[in-house]
């Protein structure tokens, strides 16, 4: 929109070419290839946690509503500023490009809240109200870092579509406008990020800074290392020297930032473990905390006496009740419902059980029940629900992981 109204007010209409490609690179690269993906995720989801999904839904179903709303009219919008250049007044067309960006404002505002909350559920551990889980302790530094975060992936994009333009001096120009925004988003959006961080609950804090999953500082180290390196990119290639700016160079500089972004990402997953609701419901779908105001009764204790399998309703009955010859299959489901939503079963998926079981040493099926017993010694992992008979079954099958690695 700044870039349109300044083509507008300085009479330099050349710009509004430079508009049209860019509008078209957020609408294949967000709205067809994001849509397509956004899917996915969904489903995902789903897959890997019902649960999780279904507490995130009944609690903040009008709030998702909400969010659709918005989406709706942001991808409607986007369409139709597109393809209403040189068709509508300039006043119409200014009009369509800010309701489309306040529409995508709102749908990040709304899901913000959703995201932070998963990780600072705040007093909705205790009241179940809406807004008490939705503006949490570290609501507001995420919204604005990801606000600003945002206008320098904009300047990304600008300064990719730059280096299509024919007309030298509006290239140039254009590098040189996106280098100043994105080296003040990234600047900005830094300092937020810093206050997130400093914002992170006390566990968070410890599995970060504290060394206890060096995998998360690792995933902060690739973040700012990105970071970094597209504010020098801004700098030199952009606000100094745009001549600089080339398509391959700005290509690589969009691919490092999605690499910060999915390293970002993956540390605000990998900060709530072992929890997808922290404090309230375990990755592995148990919830762990009672929650009266909802009539919500905590689940370890309960499932620990009744036994895990018993709210698994699709079982056949051949499997309802553990027995020599069933053991080993009944603890591959157990191990599959307690474990795959952070472990790998092969030996080269991601987290993978053979690898971390034959670092540990252990191969005895005893030996491995005893270890899921006493995984409350380890914060960043639920501990097993389920009776002493379905531990040992899930050792036995744990043993063969190891056997067959």
């Amino acid at each position: 929109m700044y870039i349109e109204r300044k083509a507008y007010r300085e009479k330099q209409l050349e710009l509004l070419d430079f508009i049209k490609r860019y509008t078209l690179l957020i609408l294949i690269f967000c709205f067809v290839f994001g849509s397509l993906s956004g899917v996915g995720i969904w489903y995902s989801a789903t897959v890997a946690s019902p649960r999780g999904i279904s507490a995130l839904i009944h609690n903040y179903v009008w709030g998702w509503a909400t969010e659709w709303v918005f989406f709706l009219i942001e991808v409607a919008t986007i369409y139709v500023y597109y393809y209403t250049f040189g068709k509508v007044d300039e006043k119409t067309h200014l009009r369509i490009g800010y309701l489309y960006a306040l529409a995508a404002w709102i749908s990040m505002i709304i899901i913000t809240g959703i995201l932070a909350f998963m990780l600072t559920p705040g007093k909705w551990l205790e009241t179940g109200r809406f807004f008490d889980g939705f503006f949490n302790s570290t609501y507001w530094p995420q919204l604005f870092a990801r606000t600003f975060l945002m206008f320098g992936i904009a300047a990304v994009y600008a300064l990719v579509v730059a280096t299509t333009l024919q007309n030298k001096a509006v290239q140039y120009k254009i590098t040189r406008l996106a280098g100043l925004w994105g080296i003040l988003g990234f600047l900005i959006g830094g300092l937020m990020t810093y206050w997130y961080l400093k914002k992170l609950p006390e566990p968070a804090q410890d599995f970060l800074f504290g060394g206890t999953l060096p995998y998360l500082k690792t995933l902060l180290y690739v973040s700012g290392i990105s970071w970094v390196l597209a504010l020098l990119y801004f700098l030199l290639c952009g606000a100094l020297f745009p001549r600089a700016n080339t398509l391959a160079g700005s290509l690589l500089l969009m691919l490092i930032l999605f690499f910060g972004i999915f390293a970002g990402e993956g540390l605000r997953e990998g900060l709530r473990r072992p929890y997808i609701v922290n404090f309230f419901m375990y990755s592995h779908q148990v919830v762990a905390a009672d929650l009266p105001a909802k009539g919500i009764q905590a689940e370890t204790e309960l499932l620990s006496e009744a036994g895990y399998l018993s709210r698994l309703g699709y079982l056949p009955p051949e499997l309802r009740k553990i027995t020599p010859e069933n053991q080993v299959e009944i603890g591959r489901i157990l191990v599959i419902h307690q474990c795959a939503n952070c472990h790998a079963l092969s030996a080269k998926g991601l987290r993978s059980l053979p690898k971390l079981l034959s670092g540990m040493g252990m191969t005895d099926p005893e030996d491995l029940a005893g270890f899921l017993e006493g995984l409350d010694g380890y914060p960043y992992m639920p501990p097993f629900v389920g009776t002493e008979e379905e531990r040992l079954a899930a050792g036995a099958y744990l043993s063969t992981l190891v056997e067959n690695k």
